[in-house]
Parts: structure tokens; sequence; C-alpha cells
């Protein structure tokens, strides 16, 4: 067999006597072609796969999402008009002539001119 490799060109011989080192040691190095001038070639970048579309029941799922949230802002929108309301009827109650909150019936802008009237300490 050594005759065979003195025939091969010394090129072929070294990369011959490589792998038969390589396989002693245990680590066989993978059979590779004659060895061209190396070129840098532009690796290709590979895009990631396109997201899987959402089926129907991510639709729903998500819609029931959306239906839920509006149900709260409804409900928070009807508190504040409420709130509002309470408030303005309130703020109403004060300027009416009640027969409870004053023995005279005065109206509460009433008493406040009388008050501010009465106090003249400026």
């Amino acid at each position: 067999m050594s005759n065979a490799l003195e025939n091969l060109p010394p090129e072929m011989q070294a990369r011959l006597a490589a792998i038969m080192a390589g396989q002693q040691q245990g680590n066989a190095p993978a059979a590779q072609a004659p060895q061209a001038p190396v070129v840098a070639q532009p690796q290709q970048q590979v895009a990631p796969p396109a997201p899987k579309p959402p089926s129907l029941m991510d639709h729903v799922i998500a819609l029931r999402q959306e239906v839920n949230a509006l149900r709260n802002e409804v409900r928070a929108n009807s508190d504040v008009v409420e709130a509002v309301g309470q408030a303005t009827g309130q703020l109403y109650q004060m300027f009416q002539p009640s027969a409870q909150g004053n023995a005279s019936g005065q109206t509460f802008s009433q008493g406040f001119q009388e008050s501010v009237d009465s106090t003249d300490d400026y």
C-alpha cells in the first residue's frame, strides 16, 4: 500500500496522512473534496417562517375580550353619568326653597346673601 501512496502527488499524500492520523486519534475528519482556492461567499440569511394565520377560534376569543372591555367602559361611563346627575340634583336643591332646611323657607342663595349683608366687617 505504501507504493500506492508514493505514486500520489505530495499534497494528496499529506492529506491522506492527516486523515489516517485523525482516524487513529478517534476523531476522523469528514472526507473533503480537493481544495480549490477559497472564495468568500456571502451567506444567505434564512427568513423566519411566516406566522400562522389566526384561526376562527382565535378571532372569537379576541372579540369576546373586546366585548368585555367595552362592557366595562359602558358601565364606568354610566356610573359617571349617574354621579354627575346626583351632584346636579343636589346643587339644584340648594337653590330651591325648602320647608325642611329653614323655618323661613329661604333658598340657599337668599340665606347666603343675608349672612353676607349682616356681617359688614370689611
